[in-house]
């Protein structure tokens, strides 16, 4: 992990459009890339004037949604067709699995533009839509809207608090992250009581 992310710092140094869209392509994938350590310092070059703030932000979005768009193919043939033949050996049985599909769907496009925002989240968030079927349309466009909004947001940051903003990014990762963890753990128990209740209405 180290070696990765002294890679991926190597990399911030020579910053461009390119580069920025490939390392959100990266950051919207599994791999584990942090988008605050891409965009922050991209904002920083726009301050000055290295770089255009709107066309970092678009780069950005733009290698966000192909990322995205790798994990959301990647749960529609092969993470559905797993769970649905493998699945009960992880106590989901196909019952179990269109109960959680009907419930995914139901919120589906407001969970993928507000999974954008979330740090760990946003590595997975493209995987449930594509898993549970999710129309590709409104897929792509709630991940395009919200993850240009988050570079945006980042470019922003990098402009205005330039290099400190990126140093208190790095220092503070572990506790984002742990904050990010307790988030998803509400938001699936959250998800898991809803469908109890639903089958219990029955």
């Amino acid at each position: 992990m180290h070696v990765f992310t002294a890679w991926i710092e190597q990399y911030v140094a020579h910053l461009g459009y390119v580069e920025i869209f490939f390392l959100m392509a990266l950051e919207s994938s599994l791999f584990p890339v942090p988008s605050e350590l891409v965009m922050i310092p991209a904002g920083y070059l726009a301050r000055r004037g290295e770089l255009d703030p709107a066309l970092a932000a678009l780069s950005g979005g733009a290698g966000s949604l192909l990322g995205a768009s790798v994990n959301y193919a990647l749960g529609r043939y092969a993470g559905r067709a797993f769970l649905l033949r493998y699945g009960r050996w992880f106590l989901i049985d196909e019952r179990k699995y269109h109960e959680a599909e009907r419930l995914f769907l139901r919120n589906a496009v407001w969970a993928t533009f507000v999974g954008r925002f979330i740090p760990v989240i946003r590595h997975l968030i493209s995987l449930p839509p594509g898993v549970f079927g999710m129309p590709l349309a409104p897929f792509m466009l709630a991940t395009a809207i919200g993850a240009t909004l988050w570079c945006t947001v980042l470019v922003g940051v990098g402009y205005w608090f330039g290099e400190s903003a990126a140093q208190a990014m790095r220092h503070y990762s572990n506790e984002i992250g742990i904050a990010a963890l307790l988030l998803c753990a509400v938001f699936v128990l959250r998800f898991l009581l809803k469908g109890r209740k639903t089958t219990a209405g029955r």
